[in-house]
């Protein structure tokens, strides 16, 4: 076992953080990435500026590798785009041969599970080894492992359009004229809405991104004509706090969306919760389960979401909330139906472990279908995973994390309830600096942005 490697899934921002960490600790890792390269979702929207300076984007034992060959920070204070990110950190990052090593990218995790284990058996369970089932350009193969984190993000699994979490009716016939996520319609997309009837749903950061970069698009191509659908009865504090957001850009995103709204930019929509697609001669008309019917429209654009990635862990045991499907410790912590402050109380092993020994959801992933991770969050996941993960117990419960408030709060006591319930003490820290203000929120809509 203890020749065995520890196997990272997913090489984006969290799971390259993940290595340099564990690189920084004697380890060298593998890490097995779907894409073509790695941080291959973050190059799908890399079109998208981000609402978080350099500062908050980068992690610590990440830098601490890639200074010494050079590689100097961008401006902290300038917001980059996906692309940015990408060019000027995660391939630097990912190049490093302490990390090159390791990576393996077009390799597509199908299963993982123990050698010799099912679920269901237990006696002498923790002493063996991890086997992922693995398809690659190679063909399928077996990998063993003696501790798996799954880094793997959300990003592939958008939430489909119906309102009740299932593909509203009519939803995948109609699949080529849907775009799930931030399209690029300013640039690359620019053709397929440019004088096209657009419909855009969802409430979250993507969604704002998507109707503002629309409202551009019909500054320059009149015709072009966007509709705007939401499932909450009306606009309430949907669009965040604007200047007492800590983060400011983010709040500044809010208040253009709210500007657009009000200014008629855009056809809204309130109390829609889709349950059917269909194509007619006039285009696609979106019926609501009350059968109310929407403005014929010839795109849609999706951003209500996304969801974890279950099935490959189907033969591990997970201690899984039933309703937000992350870890059961964390998602107290983050159950939008509970509260949305903009705060989250330090988290690290203790509220990721699972009754799995030695496997860790970390990164977007651990959230489950809570819309407001944050990228330092991820990072600070992982610092305090690979301190567990290489005999360093003091190091792994010293996680102390300040998230900056987004000014508004949403609760189970209402909608868009005006206040937050104090923010939870962080508990005193010895050797690890506190960590201020965090990055990149992945929003509603799931994109980073």
């Amino acid at each position: 076992m203890s020749k065995l490697p520890i196997v990272i899934i997913g090489a984006g921002p969290v799971g390259l953080a993940a290595a340099a960490e564990l690189v920084q600790r004697g380890e060298q890792p593998v890490l097995l990435e779907a894409g073509a390269s790695a941080g291959a979702s973050v190059r799908d929207w890399g079109h998208v500026r981000l609402f978080s300076p350099w500062r908050y984007c980068v992690d610590e034992a990440a830098v601490a590798l890639l200074e010494p060959t050079g590689w100097t920070m961008p401006d902290p204070e300038l917001h980059p785009t996906g692309a940015d990110l990408y060019n000027l950190y995660l391939a630097p990052l990912a190049a490093l041969p302490a990390i090159s090593a390791g990576l393996r990218t077009n390799m597509q995790v199908l299963a993982v599970t123990r050698q010799g284990y099912d679920k269901l058996k237990s006696g002498g369970r923790e002493q063996a080894p991890f086997v992922l089932h693995v398809a690659g350009p190679a063909g399928a193969e077996l990998l063993r492992a003696r501790a798996v984190i799954d880094a793997s993000g959300t990003y592939t699994q958008p939430n489909p359009l119906g309102a009740n979490g299932l593909p509203a009716l009519g939803e995948a016939a109609l699949a080529g004229q849907l775009f799930y996520g931030i399209p690029d319609v300013l640039g690359a997309q620019r053709d397929r809405y440019a004088g096209r009837r657009v419909l855009v749903v969802g409430s979250g950061h993507s969604a704002f991104n998507a109707a503002l970069d629309l409202a551009r698009l019909v500054g320059e191509v009149p015709s072009t004509n966007v509709h705007w659908a939401v499932r909450r009865a009306t606009p309430g504090q949907m669009f965040g706090g604007g200047a007492a957001d800590q983060l400011g850009e983010r709040g500044a995103l809010g208040d253009r969306a709210r500007q657009l709204v009000e200014e008629g930019g855009v056809q809204m929509h309130f109390g829609v919760r889709i349950a059917a697609l269909r194509t007619t001669a006039a285009g696609v008309i979106a019926t609501t389960e009350d059968g109310r019917e929407l403005p014929p429209v010839d795109e849609v654009i999706t951003t209500t979401g996304f969801r974890p990635e279950l099935n490959m862990l189907r033969e591990l045991r997970l201690g899984l909330d039933s309703t937000v499907e992350a870890p059961t410790a964390l998602a107290p912590l983050i159950d939008p139906n509970v509260h949305s402050c903009g705060s989250v109380p330090p988290h690290g092993v203790a509220e990721l472990a699972h009754p799995e020994a030695n496997f860790y959801v970390v990164g977007m992933k651990s959230y489950g279908r809570a819309p407001t991770f944050l990228l330092l969050t991820g990072y600070e996941q992982v610092r305090s995973v690979a301190c567990a993960l290489t005999g360093d117990d003091i190091g792994a419960r010293e996680v102390r994390l300040v998230l900056p408030e987004t000014g508004v709060c949403s609760s189970n006591l209402g909608d868009d309830a005006d206040c937050c319930a104090p923010a939870i003490a962080a508990p005193p820290v010895a050797a690890r600096s506190l960590i201020e203000l965090a990055p990149v929120s992945v929003g509603s809509g799931g994109c980073c942005h």
